[in-house]
């Protein structure tokens, strides 16, 4: 469901401007994405909020998917863009119907779409002793269903438009190893990771590049909140000694969209300061 675009903020103030500029340095120094048009989905998330800052500061317009009203406020309100360069969608994941209208939203409101990057996500636990259907399904739902109905509905608009667009699927390292409680996490990522390989193939003839980001630890989600003992043990095994930062998952989506990855479609680029070495 579209949410009204924020109201307009002090962005055009010469301080506030000054103070934007410090808040995003430019990543990739020349403004490869100004005014591309990108969806970031679960962008009220860690992972979601510094992707969209990412591509802020490079000048893209963003269509900003959540399905909590509160945090995309949040969001938009702490990057002040101007209100032509940012939509917000409530999107319910699990529901076909919202995700069309996400795609269809943006192309109403800019005409198509650039980028996508599917970022939603849902970590929860559960022995699949007891696991309901209905969770699994869930789970599948957002990790996997999501992402194919999204992606094929942006290709659409990018096929249309003639725009040889990119696709960026947020994936995990929990997709090469099984944890107990977590099988369906688990599981589902493993599959996004077939899907990324297997969209890439199909939408490679149409111009398209697809490819996923293994993002490292970073503790704090609201979605999914994590224990301290889990969130020490998971420190202790990363050998760069350091849980992931705001520009480390971000500055990997934003070179695989770039032109200098234009040669790059079906991989997975693992940025977890080597905690994946062990598995």
């Amino acid at each position: 469901m579209p949410l009204p675009s924020p109201l307009p903020s002090p962005w055009q103030d010469p301080l506030h401007g000054t103070m934007l500029r410090a808040l995003f340095p430019t990543g990739l120094g020349m403004m490869e994405f100004q005014d591309k048009r990108v969806i970031v989905t679960g962008a009220g998330g860690i992972y979601g909020r510094w992707i969209a800052r990412a591509f802020a500061r490079e000048g893209a317009r963003l269509c900003l998917s959540d399905n909590r009203a509160e945090a995309l406020e949040s969001l938009a309100e702490e990057l002040a863009l101007p209100e032509e360069r940012v939509m917000l969608h409530r999107t319910e994941l699990m529901e076909e119907a919202s995700i069309r209208d996400l795609a269809a939203h943006v192309k109403a409101g800019w005409g198509g779409v650039d980028i996508l990057v599917n970022n939603a996500g849902i970590y929860p636990g559960g022995d699949l002793f007891d696991l309901p259907t209905s969770e699994w399904d869930r789970v599948f739902g957002v990790n996997v269903r999501a992402v194919f109905i999204l992606s094929r509905e942006v290709a659409h608009l990018m096929v249309a438009e003639g725009v040889q667009g990119c696709i960026v699927n947020i994936s995990s390292g929990a997709s090469r190893k099984m944890n107990p409680a977590r099988v369906a996490y688990c599981t589902s990522k493993t599959t996004l990771d077939r899907l990324t390989k297997g969209l890439a193939l199909d939408f490679a003839p149409r111009g398209i590049r697809v490819n996923a980001v293994e993002p490292g630890f970073a503790p704090g989600s609201e979605v999914s909140p994590l224990s301290d003992e889990y969130v020490s043990n998971m420190l202790a095994r990363i050998p760069l000694g350091r849980t992931s930062g705001p520009d480390d998952a971000a500055a990997a989506v934003l070179y695989l969209c770039s032109g200098k990855a234009s040669y790059v479609t079906g991989a997975t680029l693992t940025v977890d300061g080597g905690n994946s070495i062990r598995t």
